[in-house]
């Protein structure tokens, strides 16, 4: 089959799958502390839904992988979604992003269920800062979850870091050393407009730039990784002595939007080719209705060749979605 390119020749063969968008925690820039609105377990799509969507993208020539939520853990039996996805054909790649908040007991059957990579959410390593965060006093549950994983055998393990201005400065430092130590890749990333109460200002992003120099400065030089992967998400550094690597998403102040190579599909079964997109198409209903897997790859293409050229966000024109980022999937 014709690989998925869209109008302007990015080649897509990443799918991030959000399971639920229930979390356990509540940080201020992603969820309101009290009055969330949860989507109805009836529309959430089934297990059988969700593989039966990934085994008609296969043939599209999507490879790749991450399930998101919300939080996945959330979603119980969890392990048999990734035993049935590392089961298909063609799948070559699945990674998993949590708040590891119940990492702990799940270590281990993720583990053997199949996935390899996870990244987690962890802003900082100060329990006062995290409960600040999160509204959560969950942080010694996430430390243990961390060890769990690293015990089960996971070996590729991604800190992810949303570096909000005039909060975060003071955990830059401990958190890339701590990630150093421990053989972890911390991901900063530039704090965006997802959230659903429009808190989010320009005022408040910390540049990766800003980061790269305190890191440089504090803890080790930073040197950009050559012949890095165009297509990733984050813009790979690694300290000149070889004692590790930094991954930043600059998506405000460095957008990669010309690179993208993902999709989305949502719990409630609505793919979006962009986080931000403000469109969505409805394949719950095809997957309900008797499509043939030939329709679902029609919505698919459909949905790529409708990909528009970036986010705008540093232009007059953006719009935030009317999803937030728990409804959507990280």
């Amino acid at each position: 089959m014709t690989p998925l390119v869209d109008t302007f020749g990015r080649l897509h063969d990443n799918l991030r799958i959000s399971v639920t968008d229930r979390c356990n925690i509540r940080c201020f820039y992603c969820m309101p502390e009290e009055g969330v609105k949860f989507f109805d377990r009836h529309d959430v799509l089934s297990f059988e839904e969700i593989e039966r969507f990934v085994r008609a993208s296969v043939p599209l020539g999507i490879t790749k992988l991450r399930l998101t939520g919300g939080e996945p853990l959330l979603r119980r039996d969890l392990p048999e979604l990734i035993r049935k996805l590392v089961a298909i054909p063609g799948i070559r790649d699945i990674a998993l992003t949590t708040n590891a908040v119940l990492l702990e007991q799940y270590a281990v059957p993720l583990r053997e269920a199949g996935l390899r990579r996870l990244n987690i959410h962890l802003d900082t390593l100060d329990r006062e800062k995290f409960k600040q965060i999160t509204r959560r006093d969950d942080l010694p549950k996430v430390m243990a979850g961390i060890d769990a994983a690293v015990n089960a055998g996971f070996e590729k393990i991604k800190i992810n870091v949303v570096a909000v201005k005039g909060l975060i400065e003071p955990d830059i430092v401990p958190m890339a050393r701590y990630c150093r130590e421990r053989g972890f890749e911390p991901r900063f990333i530039e704090f965006m407009p997802l959230d659903s109460q429009a808190i989010w200002e320009r005022r408040q992003v910390l540049t990766a730039d800003e980061m790269i120099a305190q890191i440089s400065s504090e803890v080790g030089a930073l040197e950009a990784v050559p012949d890095a992967d165009p297509r990733a998400p984050a813009t790979e550094y690694r300290y000149k002595d070889g004692s590790g690597t930094v991954g930043f998403i600059a998506s405000i102040s460095k957008p990669f939007c010309l690179n993208c190579n993902r999709i989305r599909l949502t719990s409630d079964g609505k793919l979006r080719y962009c986080l931000f997109a403000i469109e969505e198409m409805d394949v719950k209903g095809l997957l309900r209705n008797g499509a043939s897997d030939e329709d679902i790859q029609a919505a698919i293409r459909k949905n790529v060749a409708d990909k528009w050229l970036g986010h705008e966000i540093n232009s007059p024109k953006f719009v935030p979605p009317p999803r937030p980022m728990y409804a959507i999937g990280g």
